[in-house]
């Protein structure tokens, strides 16, 4: 294993070293160095590879307080000295580890000396370094800075659980498009995985208008899922309604229990009518109970039966999107996920259903840091799949564009991190606690990302990187994107003279 003839820079010394974790270099002239970078350096270890933490630029005519008033009296003396050719940039680099003779990597134990070149990494040292799956790896993108495409091993980034995280508009849901793609065409040697998504706002139902997908994908209207009454019991009730009593619970739950031995599959207007004709209740109870279950009526949520049987829609493979953008109430949204999820996760403890991946947008909505459990349904399931779901092939997507709301619990379990750009400060405090791989640097550089630009952190890869989410091979959403609101002002005018014949007001 040795460098690469590509010179980048030269090993300095500073009043911090080189030491065994970090070192200064010159940059040369005309060699192109960006943070998060990874280059080499020969050591007594063998070949060391780092990361660029920082670089900066300086000049020593500009460090005398003095030459500079002069310089801004007159131009004479910038014209007199080599001031250009005094710039100079410097890099700072951090050590991660390094290859010995043997082509083993060992931790550092040497420092580089002063003088010793600086090189850019071979494409297949990095990978290994790294430990991308060239071969039968998910295909992201590209690792910055490197001709290198960025392949991860499919049960390092999924099995432990994922997250993707990134203020709004930084390409989120476009990086888990890409994560789809790859998911649903891998061949059937490379392992294949069922894919559930809980899409909040229909972001994902135009991969059904793709040819490529159309026969990979079912798109589910949450307004249409039905939850069976005999599969509840009295405290899933007293979920959706906490206020009821433990006597009211308990009353609840014997009488299901009769009513499903009697009649198999009944709905809430059954119920209710069985706790009106319950001789064993008592008249205060039964009046509280039939309000309770009157309430949830208005979520048009409960039948005799199931629907749909997603582990009939679930396979290897394939993609169910469950569309929740056409309910308003963040409580019957939050119902609809924990059922689904605990439907699902029996079910593959059962090995009813194959291994698969939940995909949760706006995760924070459904596994709130914090919130009263009325007021967070869902977030018990997605903590328990997040704790235990590995074992038995039940893994996670988190995505979130608020990261200090999401459940802490849920989040320190995603061993992989996809991080995109987060610019508040209690986001980024939030993402620190909950990756132990990420480092001051490291925010730094992800407050400023641009777009599409994100840092893979955890179990995927051996050490953080940056990379550039590849294109998307399916069609984007045709629906209309908001350039400015005088656009906005200008088409609804227009919609309201057309419709009225007078201008909108």
């Amino acid at each position: 294993m040795s460098e690469t003839e590509h010179k980048l820079g030269t090993v300095i010394t500073t009043p911090e070293g080189p030491s065994v974790s970090s070192f200064s270099f010159l940059i040369n002239q005309g060699a192109i160095i960006k943070r998060g970078q990874f280059i080499s350096v020969e050591t007594e270890d063998g070949l060391a590879i780092a990361t660029v933490s920082n670089i900066f630029k300086t000049n020593r005519y500009f460090e005398s307080a003095g030459a500079v008033n002069e310089h801004n009296k007159t131009s004479e003396l910038y014209s007199a000295f080599p001031v250009k050719e005094w710039e100079y940039t410097i890099g700072e680099a951090h050590i991660l580890g390094a290859y010995d003779k043997n082509e083993h990597l060992v931790r550092p134990s040497y420092p580089p000396s002063p003088g010793k070149s600086i090189s850019s990494v071979d494409a297949n040292v990095l990978s290994k370094f790294l430990g991308l799956d060239e071969k039968r790896g998910v295909h992201l993108g590209q690792v910055q800075q490197h001709e290198l495409d960025a392949k991860f091993n499919m049960t390092k980034l999924l099995q432990k659980h994922l997250a993707i995280l990134a203020i709004s508009g930084a390409g989120k849901s476009y990086a888990t498009t890409v994560l789809i793609e790859e998911l649903v065409n891998r061949g059937l040697k490379d392992g294949r995985i069922a894919i559930i998504v809980i899409d909040n706002h229909g972001e994902y139902e135009s991969l059904k208008n793709d040819a490529a997908f159309k026969d990979k994908i079912t798109i589910i209207d949450a307004r249409e899922v039905k939850v069976g009454c005999k599969h509840m019991t009295g405290k899933a009730f007293a979920a959706l309604l906490p206020n009821m009593t433990s006597v009211q619970i308990r009353e609840l739950n014997r009488i299901i229990h009769t009513t499903r031995k009697k009649e198999g599959a009944f709905d809430l207007t059954d119920l209710i009518e069985s706790v009106k004709i319950d001789e064993n209740i008592g008249k205060a109870t039964s009046e509280a109970l039939v309000g309770w279950l009157s309430e949830l009526e208005a979520m048009k949520v409960f039948a005799g039966d199931d629907y749909p049987n997603i582990e009939d829609f679930l396979q290897q493979g394939k993609v169910i999107v469950v569309t929740l953008k056409d309910i308003l109430s963040l409580n019957k949204k939050q119902f609809v996920v924990d059922y689904i999820s605990k439907r699902l996760f029996d079910l593959r403890r059962r090995e009813k259903v194959p291994p698969y991946l939940e995909i949760i947008e706006e995760a924070h909505n459904f596994c709130p840091e914090g919130a009263k459990s009325e007021n967070a349904l869902s977030r018990k399931i997605i903590e328990t799949l997040a704790r235990e779901g590995r074992k038995f092939y039940a893994n996670i997507c988190l995505i979130s564009q608020r990261p200090v709301q999401l459940s802490t619990t849920a989040l320190s379990q995603c061993n992989t991190q996809i991080i995109m750009r987060v610019t508040n400060p209690y986001d980024l405090d939030h993402i620190k606690k909950s990756a132990e791989a990420i480092s001051s640097g490291t925010l730094d550089i992800i407050s400023s990302l641009k777009v599409g630009e994100a840092v893979v952190i955890g179990e995927a890869a051996n050490h953080p990187v940056f990379i550039k989410i590849r294109e998307r091979k399916t069609k984007e959403s045709h629906g209309t994107k908001l350039e400015d609101y005088a656009i906005l002002w200008e088409a609804m005018n227009e919609n309201s003279k057309l419709a009225n014949g007078k201008e909108f007001l």
